[in-house]
Order: structure tokens, then sequence, then C-alpha cells
């Protein structure tokens, strides 16, 4: 979708969707790995990675705060997270993020996930929801959604959008 043309739709997915996404992602990642930790895009990433270290059994969440959208407007993904909050996979001067499983809510243009590409070239990219554009940047995804509608999730809160 182009930035000019208009969304079709905006949707709100419950709370139950959500998780169900979260599962199903979970299913699909059993049998890979094993995995050093779950890495958390900040903040859409946060609940999808709680999901899936239950249902993947993996105890170690670290958190990377990249930032592209105010509102439904995009701009180039800014990295958040400074310094001392800096996560463990990151600090490594050679890190490349092997063995490492990177989480967001949603790959919408791909330029989130392809930040992290640049930062951990070798990591596992999956997200709950992925548009067309996004499809490219990431590994896997539970469900794929039209470029054209802009869905809300439930910790957005009912003004998001």
């Amino acid at each position: 979708m182009k930035p000019s043309e208009p969304l079709r739709e905006t949707r709100a997915l419950s709370w139950q969707e959500v998780h169900q996404a979260g599962l199903a992602l979970a299913q699909s990642l059993r049998h890979e790995g094993p995995w050093q930790g779950i890495l958390a895009i900040a903040r859409g990433g946060l609940i999808p990675a709680a999901t899936l270290a239950f249902a993947l059994g993996i105890r170690r969440i670290e958190t990377l705060a990249i930032a592209s959208y105010d509102g439904k407007r995009q701009g180039t993904p800014r990295v958040l997270t400074p310094g001392v909050s800096t996560p463990d996979v990151l600090k490594d001067g050679e890190a490349t993020g092997e063995g490492w499983l990177v989480v967001d809510d949603i790959a919408d243009t791909g330029k989130t996930a392809e930040t992290v590409r640049t930062l951990l070239p070798e990591a596992s990219l999956v997200t709950l929801y992925a548009k067309p554009d996004g499809l490219p940047y990431i590994d896997r995804c539970a469900v794929e959604t039209p470029q054209d509608i802009w869905l809300v999730f439930p910790w957005e809160g009912p003004d998001a959008g």
C-alpha cells in the first residue's frame, strides 16, 4: 500500500484472537530451536513474547524498544534502547542473533524487521500478523492480513488507530 492510499478498514482484534494467533505461532515453532531466548520488540511484541515463552518453555526474555509509528503515520524506525538497558544479545560486538527468537505483533511494511535484521542478521523474526509488504522481512507469522486493513490490538485500548 502506498502512503497516499487510504486504509480500507480498521479492525479491532480481541484478546482471544491474539492469544490464538500466539498459540498457533508457538505450535509452528515447536520443533525449531533450541532457543537461547526471546527478544521482544517493545511495545507490540511484549504480550506475544510472553505467550510464546510460556508455550515454548523459554524463560529468558529481553526487550528491544523500536519506534516507527505515530498513530497511523510511519516514519523511520528508531532504536530507543540505549546503553545499560541494551539487551545482552546486542552487547556482544559480534552478535548475530543466532538462536534468538525476535517477536513482534505485526510486520506491516517490514521497516522494523529490517532494522532488527541489520542488528541481528541470524535471529529468527516472527510476528503474530503480517501484511504482504512485511512478509519478505520475517521468517514466520501466524496470520496474514491484507495491506489496506489497520489492525488494532487489544492492549492499544479503544482509542487506538
